[in-house]
């Protein structure tokens, strides 16, 4: 193998997955509307194929000019996507699926691959665009891809959980970054020891290359992080590499209601334990970098970029007002 189509492949997962085919010696065609920008136009070894994804005509034609050994999907978001990307590159030699850890339906401790049950798909969730049918959507993709191994194909799937790291455009973990650089006092929801499983970037686009290279037809692996932390030890991690230290402020839904608050309204907050088991996936020689390596490179993207996470931001005043509450209790 030495020829990867990636579609998508300039913003978050693909960016990185590029730079790991890269350094793995593929020559990477990207195939995109071209709406973002292409932080690799001017990378020797990076052609691109512009066009729309949901155009079958158009993947059709990167298929011919690019004959590309393995194809990574990173932005096939409906179950149509899957079956007609796993029918036109039926012949390749790997074709890896981006699913999510949001296509399982039972919340399990942890969520295993083959066993965990899946979300239901109906046909009207198949086409709707909300983030309430995503998990649905993202499982139907996963249900093309073991139709499309019984026919033959080396389709694979990848199910992440939470993804971070560098260049990270929904801002999720930049929220907890830029609080903890701006204040030495955080508010945190619930009790601190929630569990959100989440998965470094660079180890999810390594992860891609290695099923796409191999990975059994027809099967899912899940990727995150290997050593799990909770939401207090999320932010101890992040206030050492900014080398400071904060006062955690725990808050249930009754104290933070006291200002219109809920632990809801707090992004990288889950009540019940998401937890993906990755053994399947170690078993094929990955293994994720460490914590506290990871958050060190996402830190020093972080400062360098101009996200502040302000969109998750529940109010610092409304804040202000509970920490002041439980200075009271």
């Amino acid at each position: 193998m030495d020829t990867a189509l990636v579609i998508g492949g300039t913003r978050f997962i693909g960016r990185h997955l590029v730079t790991d085919l890269l350094d793995d010696g593929y020559d990477v065609t990207l195939f995109n509307r071209g709406n973002h920008d292409n932080p690799f136009a001017e990378t020797e070894g990076v052609d691109h194929f512009e066009g729309d994804r949901t155009n079958d005509t158009a993947l059709e034609r990167a298929a011919e000019t690019v004959d590309p050994d393995i194809v990574v999907d990173c932005v096939a978001y409906k179950p149509h996507d899957v079956c007609a990307a796993t029918e036109i590159f039926a012949d390749v030699d790997g074709y890896v699926y981006i699913s999510s850890g949001s296509a399982y339906a039972s919340e399990e401790i942890p969520k295993r691959e083959g066993e965990t049950e899946l979300c239901d798909c109906t046909s009207e969730q198949a086409t709707d665009d909300s983030h309430d049918t995503y998990g649905p959507r993202k499982a139907g993709g996963d249900r093309a891809v073991f139709e499309a191994a019984e026919r033959g194909v080396n389709a694979m799937s990848v199910r992440p959980c939470i993804v971070y790291g560098p260049h990270d455009y929904t801002q999720r973990l930049d929220f907890w970054l830029d609080r903890v650089n701006d204040y030495d006092r955080l508010l945190v929801p619930g009790d601190g020891q929630n569990i959100w499983h989440r998965a470094y970037v660079e180890d999810v686009a390594s992860a891609l290359r290695i099923v796409a290279e191999r990975g059994e037809p027809g099967e899912v692996y899940n990727v995150g992080d290997r050593r799990l932390v909770t939401m207090d030890e999320m932010v101890g991690l992040i206030a050492d590499t900014f080398d400071t230290s904060v006062e955690l402020v725990h808050a249930s839904d009754r104290e933070l209601s006291t200002a219109g608050l809920s632990v809801d309204d707090y992004v990288l907050y889950r009540d019940y334990p998401h937890v993906l088991d990755t053994n399947k996936l170690a078993s094929l020689g990955w293994d994720s970098t460490p914590v506290e390596e990871a958050m060190a490179r996402t830190v020093d993207e972080h400062l360098e970029s101009d996200r502040d996470g302000s969109e998750h931001d529940p109010g610092r005043e409304k804040e202000e007002r509970v920490l002041g509450v439980l200075e009271t209790i």
